[in-house]
């Protein structure tokens, strides 16, 4: 089952980190946030990666181009019988990685259609770039077959970005919550897609995915939600970014589940 990756946005809200590359690659413990999320995917078995770049796309090409030699020891043979030897493992050998350059101005939507020759005729999962979350993919793809519709979205509870007074009638404070977690779900971004969704994007890049196609595909009974309690974050702004990198190096991360 392929997995399809967004990572063409300019991250403009973190310009300290994407000025000069886009915001999958900005980098928690050492390593960009898409490496984190193309873990998670692989700890269940998907290892079949499609990547949708655009802005500084280049910068990802490079990065898998270059994978071996700048993870692994590897030994050189210079001259005309130029060799070069990898000593030791580290840990994706088996990753798959489609490298598709989807334009870099094109909306969401239009970036998922321009895949489409990649995902062959069986059910893709999807997500953005930039977001981390702690679900049990495997789970979340037995709940979509088990539906039988077209399209399933992780959900999870949203939290407030700010302190929550219960101020009395003469304006005492009775309590104080720090940043509860608000009624209502919201949108984690993990999707598992039937490749009929494809037929509800129509072929022009200004198409944002999260508008027309999940609008009518939710208005048509097609969209199911499958509800998530545990952790979910994207990193949005540079705040976000020095928290991740904040629990990663407490080693409390959510998300990790590989050795």
């Amino acid at each position: 089952m392929k997995v399809v990756i967004l990572c063409g946005g300019k991250g403009t809200r973190m310009r300290e980190e994407t000025e000069y590359r886009p915001k999958p690659m900005v980098e928690v413990g050492g390593k960009p946030v898409l490496w984190h999320i193309m873990k998670r995917y692989a700890h269940f078995g998907h290892d079949q990666f499609v990547l949708c770049l655009g802005y500084r796309g280049n910068y990802i090409k490079e990065y898998f181009l270059n994978y071996e030699a700048m993870n692994s020891d590897c030994t050189i043979v210079l001259g005309a019988r130029h060799e070069i030897s990898y000593h030791g493992a580290h840990g994706e050998s088996n990753f798959q990685v489609t490298l598709a350059d989807t334009g870099e101005e094109t909306m969401t939507g239009g970036r998922i259609k321009r895949i489409a020759k990649y995902v062959g005729d069986d059910t893709f999962l999807l997500t953005y770039g930039d977001g981390l979350c702690d679900v049990d993919i495997n789970k979340v793809v037995e709940f979509h077959r088990a539906h039988g519709k077209l399209m399933t979205v992780t959900s999870v509870r949203p939290s407030s970005r700010f302190g929550i007074l219960e101020i009395a009638g003469d304006d005492r404070v009775e309590s104080f919550f720090e940043k509860p977690q608000l009624d209502g779900w919201i949108s984690a971004g993990y999707f598992v897609c039937n490749r009929k969704v494809f037929d509800y994007i129509e072929n022009d890049d200004s198409i944002t995915f999260e508008r027309g196609p999940m609008e009518r595909l939710a208005r048509e009974g097609q969209l199911v939600a499958y509800k998530h309690d545990g952790f979910f974050f994207a990193m949005d702004t540079y705040r976000e970014y020095q928290y991740l990198n904040e629990i990663w190096s407490e080693g409390k991360a959510p998300w990790k589940t590989w050795p």
